[in-house]
């Protein structure tokens, strides 16, 4: 099916990501002892847990390190307890924001994100003001060129829910948050090497946002992504033009 294309922003994301290396181990550590702690420090055994370890391989996050915060989060070692806080809110041009922090400071958090949003230009709202607008799911996206046969095939076959076709050539595949490492395992097998895998909150209603407006929103993710204690930002912001 036919969608919007999100490519261009989709690139500019990963060119963000990629500047903030540094940071990336923080919030993988952050991670890692949350799933252990939640879930046991066995990955086999625990889902989210094996998803974190992965994202540690992405980042390069030494072995040794990944066990010693697994082992602080699940009692072995002594080690700070974070906790999952989600804050929601609304960022230029009515464009929807969700923001998840892990924090060994509830208060602090609460107020550098209200900060943030006040200064940049948007307002932070109550629990549920804009998660509906959000599906919780596993998302892979494919640059352009990728056969649409292949991965409508390969994925559908793994359990996707849905392939959407980008404008562009780019190819997103959709599924349950459950189902994600096996169709993870089903496109790496036939060789499919999607740029972006991950279980995250994906914006159902796309607001396009263009001009300086779309200069301004960027500024505030921007913020908002370089608070420490915040792990992902999601928003259903097309930024154009920038």
């Amino acid at each position: 099916m036919a969608g919007h294309s999100k490519w261009a922003n989709i690139q500019h994301r990963k060119g963000r990501q990629d500047e903030k290396r540094g940071k990336a181990w923080t919030r993988v550590i952050r991670e890692i002892m949350v799933a252990a702690r939640q879930g046991g420090g066995d990955p086999s055994a625990n889902p989210r847990l094996r998803l974190a370890v992965e994202k540690a391989k992405a980042v390069n996050l030494p072995a040794d390190t990944v066990k010693r915060n697994i082992d602080k989060a699940t009692g072995n070692l002594e080690g700070v307890n974070y906790e999952e806080i989600r804050y929601e809110g609304y960022g230029i041009g009515g464009a929807a924001v969700m923001v998840d922090c892990m924090t060994d400071n509830r208060v602090r958090t609460v107020a550098e994100v209200r900060h943030a949003f006040s200064k940049y230009g948007g307002n932070l709202g109550t629990e549920g003001s804009v998660a509906f607008q959000f599906k919780h799911c596993g998302q892979f996206i494919f640059a352009p060129g990728v056969s649409e046969d292949q991965v409508m095939e390969v994925a559908l076959e793994a359990g996707a829910e849905d392939v959407i076709a980008g404008d562009d050539g780019s190819m997103e595949v959709l599924c349950a948050p459950g189902d994600f490492e096996a169709v993870q395992k089903a496109l790496a097998a036939k060789g499919l090497q999607p740029e972006v895998a991950e279980v995250t909150m994906r914006a159902e209603n796309p607001v396009e946002v263009g001009g300086e407006d779309a200069q301004r929103m960027q500024k505030l993710l921007d913020v908002l992504e370089d608070l420490d204690d915040v792990q992902e930002v999601y928003h259903n912001a097309i930024l154009d033009g920038v």
